[in-house]
């Protein structure tokens, strides 16, 4: 059992997770465990006219496509620890983070 939850959690670490917002205006991407390793914004997501509500826009893009790959990585991690975690009498899970 505990060979499994070590091979589960390393392939959670491994695992690489898009989410994004604004129509892939901006795309985040987290590990398994929901650690951020990259964020692209497009070029087309900056108005070079209104700088400031191009930043308010950026700004809630960039957290809406971070909270979608927190709970892709969220139900990722529920799908391969959530049994083995039952087997060790606890729920796991990020769900469990504030603010997700």
């Amino acid at each position: 059992m505990q060979q499994q939850l070590v091979s589960a959690q390393q392939e959670l670490n491994d695992a690489e997770i898009e989410g994004s917002a604004g129509g892939g205006l901006v795309v985040a991407t987290v590990n398994g465990g929901g650690e951020l390793l990259e964020l692209k914004i497009s070029a087309e997501a900056v108005d070079p006219g209104d700088p400031q509500e191009t930043a308010d826009t950026i700004a809630d893009l960039v957290i809406a496509a971070i909270r979608d790959a927190v709970r892709a990585a969220a139900d990722l991690q529920q799908e391969k620890l959530g049994p083995l975690a039952q087997g060790l009498g606890g729920g796991g899970g990020l769900g469990q983070l504030p603010g997700l």
